[in-house]
């Protein structure tokens, strides 16, 4: 029972009891008998059963156990605030309206102590999908096993890939409750210092169960674990798109507007639409705790974001119609929170093991590199994969504008740009970040992307020493040079001799899967002096036809590391099948989480001969 009010009037007190929302249980006002001496702290209120009683039909004197008419011992009316609460026991009664009953919902007993954890294998599933006429099921997986089923459905009257989200359905009655649950909960997550360090889902169960207890309400487990799904999405997850952001398969998560449907890049599919619309308030309020939980700020006032979400993920939000006119709208870019190994990029045939040895030679002795390619070729991926073969001791620093690298090595910078947070505080740009970053001395300069007149500093740092790798957006060699030579990069020619290494990535077509490749390497081989171009020589070269790296036999790169280490031929080729060994080995004994495929390579790095006496099992090197 909820929402209990009285007021005192001449001819007595009138008492509301809002029956959960959905009905009514009006109580007739009637003068109380004295309480008798045994009943000092008690009084007597009839209640009427009928949810639409009338004055008129109130009896002059009503008499226990008469008519539609019940007699309920509650507490002094004094001590009655915002609750009714029966005395347990004979005093208990039903005052359910029969049109509004919920079997196996409500009882008055005291609600158990302790809640049951929902396991699919022995509750079932709490979903119910059913494919909607004129679609066709193409594939069905789980997203949050019994609790969020995700649909892959063919629209027969567009001919397109569908997105269709289940998730628990509630009755009239758990839907109500859930919305006092919310509301209440507010308050009651006002937590003590003793609570601070508890787990948030046990918290907020417990809670909840606080709740339901003070309600005076026991539920059957289905409605409890449908219940738990929705607060821990709401309070903790993300919301209505929270199956979205676990879904392994997603890669893009975009929002144009009110009332429109969320579309997704989805890896096998590709562009899908969705079943999951918002309304403008409900957006609005998704638009802010993005932000919040970025660490971020967006009003009316600055309605553009840019921001990283907790998980990595890449998020660019514009609130209201000012900006964007179709309403609030949102894209967020999925980054895993493990990033991609060299181990795994040669798993999905990104690169091969050549090629990878590559980079790991060229890194630990110092050559520059930039990846290029258009939007989603997969450059800062492989550039953060690559970076785990920089030498276990070296002093690297990192500069970007939303937070993507990341690294397992203990001396290194994570440096951010930040945007104005108060009146009076500074912009902190790439540019700044990467003038402090010569003065901290580091042997490599990461740059997430080079856009502006940061450029012209990062060139500098390869010219003086300085080991970096960055990327950009260009399609081919030539546009990548065009870019940095021009407006507003402004990069002189002879400073770009100062790259050594340039990898150009593109989204492909393997059929009707979409794959990303390592198009080309190439080396900068300096300036032609009788054309003043730059000459360039391709190391690796991709086969479309056979889905293979052709070597093209000829590497300054590797010619001038064997020159200044004094290796020959034999020696240089040796390395080479040294470190493809270890890299195949990892890809056959499955070592491909980025933390264990860092500290085989630093501990290559430190005692090579340890890891190659290990080759046939390199967990060992890990122990």
């Amino acid at each position: 029972m909820q929402n209990l009010r009285y007021t005192m009037k001449n001819e007595g007190p009138r008492i509301h009891v809002d029956f959960c929302q959905t009905g009514k249980v009006s109580c007739c006002r009637a003068p109380f008998p004295s309480p008798s001496a045994g009943s000092a702290n008690h009084a007597f209120i009839y209640v009427c059963r009928d949810t639409n009683p009338t004055e008129d039909d109130a009896p002059r004197a009503w008499p226990q156990e008469q008519g539609n008419f019940v007699p309920l011992k509650v507490p002094d009316l004094k001590g009655i605030t915002d609750r009714l609460k029966p005395v347990k026991g004979k005093d208990e009664i039903d005052t359910t309206p029969p049109d509004y009953s919920f079997p196996g919902f409500l009882s008055r007993k005291k609600a158990a102590s302790s809640f049951p954890e929902y396991d699919f294998g022995v509750h079932g599933p709490l979903v119910e999908a059913r494919i909607p006429d004129g679609y066709r099921e193409v594939e069905r997986y789980w997203v949050d096993e019994g609790r969020s089923l995700v649909d892959i459905a063919l629209n027969e009257n567009t001919n397109q890939y569908e997105y269709l989200l289940y998730e628990p359905s509630l009755s009239e009655f758990e839907y109500e409750l859930l919305e006092r649950i919310h509301e209440d909960m507010r308050s009651a997550l006002i937590l003590t210092d003793d609570e601070l360090g508890k787990d948030r889902r046990t918290l907020l169960m417990e809670k909840m169960q606080s709740l339901l207890h003070e309600y005076g309400i026991s539920l059957e487990e289905g409605s409890l674990f449908r219940l738990q799904y929705f607060l821990v999405r709401n309070f903790i997850g993300w919301g209505r798109i929270e199956a979205l952001m676990k879904d392994p398969y997603l890669e893009d998560i975009s929002c144009d507007g009110n009332q429109i449907p969320i579309f997704l890049y989805h890896r096998k599919y590709r562009n899908v639409k969705t079943n999951i619309r918002f309304e403008a308030e409900v957006l609005n309020s998704l638009a802010i705790t993005l932000a919040q939980r970025s660490g971020k700020h967006i009003s009316t006032g600055t309605p553009m974001l840019d921001a990283t979400l907790p998980d990595g993920s890449r998020l660019q939000l514009t609130l209201g119609t000012e900006v964007t006119t179709r309403g609030t709208s949102f894209t967020i870019r999925k980054f895993r929170e493990d990033p991609f190994s060299p181990v795994e990029l040669a798993e999905y045939r990104t690169f091969n093991a050549d090629e990878l040895v590559y980079f790991w030679i060229a890194i630990e002795n110092n050559k520059s590199l930039l990846f290029i390619g258009g939007t989603a070729s997969g450059k800062t991926s492989s550039l953060n994969a690559v970076s785990l073969f920089i030498p276990p001791m070296a002093k690297v620093v990192s500069i970007e504008d939303t937070r993507e690298i990341t690294l397992f090595h203990e001396n290194w910078i994570a440096s951010v740009t930040r945007e104005t947070v108060a009146e009076g505080s500074n912009i902190i740009s790439m540019f700044d970040l990467l003038r402090a970053a010569m003065r901290q001395r580091p042997e490599y300069i990461l740059v997430g992307e080079v856009r502006g007149v940061e450029a012209q500093t990062l060139f500098q740092a390869m010219n003086t020493g300085h080991t970096t790798f960055s990327t950009m957006h260009a399609g081919s060699v030539d546009a990548a040079i065009h870019r940095l030579e021009n407006e507003p990069l402004n990069v002189p020619r002879n400073m770009v001799t100062a790259l050594n290494i340039v990898s150009v990535q593109a989204l492909i077509y393997r059929g009707t899967e979409r794959v990303r490749r390592c198009l080309e390497i190439v080396e900068i081989a300096g300036i032609d002096p009788s054309t003043g171009n730059l000459r360039v020589n391709t190391v690796f070269e991709y086969d479309p036809i056979r889905d293979l790296f052709n070597y093209k036999g000829r590497s300054h790169i590797y010619a001038d590391i064997a020159e200044r280490r004094g290796w020959s031929r034999e020696q240089l080729e040796q390395e080479i099948a040294s470190r493809k060994k270890i890299l195949e080995a990892m890809e056959h004994q499955k070592i491909i989480d980025y933390k264990r495929v860092s500290r085989i390579f630093q501990a290559y790095s430190i005692n090579p001969s340890r890891v190659i006496e290990n080759l046939e099992n390199l967990s060992r090197v890990l122990e």
